[in-house]
């Protein structure tokens, strides 16, 4: 098996593993936690579930370590079209990972909150409660931040896969919609946050599901990835 098609694979599987762990972290663990407007009720479930709470932390960090290689793996596949296209795609990868892992330390704070260490004794149970609450608040805000980075990146992502000649270019063409939808996604969140759907978020799994896919079975044309990357370096 070729180089690109060996990248191509083991991306498949990150991809799809990234989907999995995400969901958890992102979706199903939170989705158990919070009670929107209600302090009291969140603190009690982080208390009361605290392994499910850890393994949505856990979930996102394997989401995030998949991205980070993934990020890795794209640019290398890429950097035959267009190299300064695909740094630009790593840089927007790069900010989008480390914006939601900032955003994550606050997901922590709670569990700190509802814990019995006499250095908060200082606050009130309510009072602890309302910063629980407000820290994952706090948390979401920077997921919603995250995705315009994310989108941007997968703007680049897709037109360059478009271009390629060696992936699909339907699978271009839909990642830089769902690249466009995730940077519409945040704009909307910071403009006009009561009118942000989250349908906007459904472009971008379904490019990522069927690129996924992709890779799984078909990887990438190799003889095009080849001489793409004997073009960009001049070999005959």
């Amino acid at each position: 098996m070729s180089a690109p098609v060996t990248y191509a694979r083991v991306a498949g599987v990150l991809f799809l593993v990234s989907l999995v762990a995400g969901g958890f972290g992102e979706g199903f663990a939170p989705a158990q936690l919070i009670v929107s407007g209600d302090a009291a009720a969140t603190a009690h479930n982080v208390a009361a579930s605290d392994a499910l709470f850890r393994a949505g932390f856990a979930g996102y960090l394997v989401e995030g370590m998949c991205d980070a290689a993934l990020t890795v793996i794209l640019y290398v596949l890429l950097r035959p079209v267009d190299r300064a296209l695909a740094l630009f795609a790593v840089v927007f990868r790069i900010l989008a990972t480390a914006t939601f892992a900032f955003a994550e330390l606050f997901y922590v704070v709670p569990s700190l909150l509802v814990g019995n260490d006499s250095y908060l004794g200082s606050f009130t149970t309510a009072q602890r409660d309302s910063l629980a609450l407000l820290a994952f608040n706090v948390y979401g805000v920077g997921g919603e931040v995250s995705l315009a980075f994310y989108g941007a990146g997968s703007i680049f992502v897709g037109y360059l896969m478009y271009r390629s000649t060696y992936v699909p270019r339907v699978l271009g063409a839909l990642w830089v919609l769902g690249g466009l939808c995730f940077v519409a996604r945040t704009f909307s969140f910071v403009l006009a946050p009561a009118y942000s759907p989250v349908i906007l978020q459904v472009p971008m799994v379904l490019a990522i599901l069927l690129l996924s896919l992709w890779f799984l079975v078909r990887g990438v044309d190799a003889t095009k990835w080849e001489a793409r990357a004997r073009a960009v370096h001049g070999a005959p």
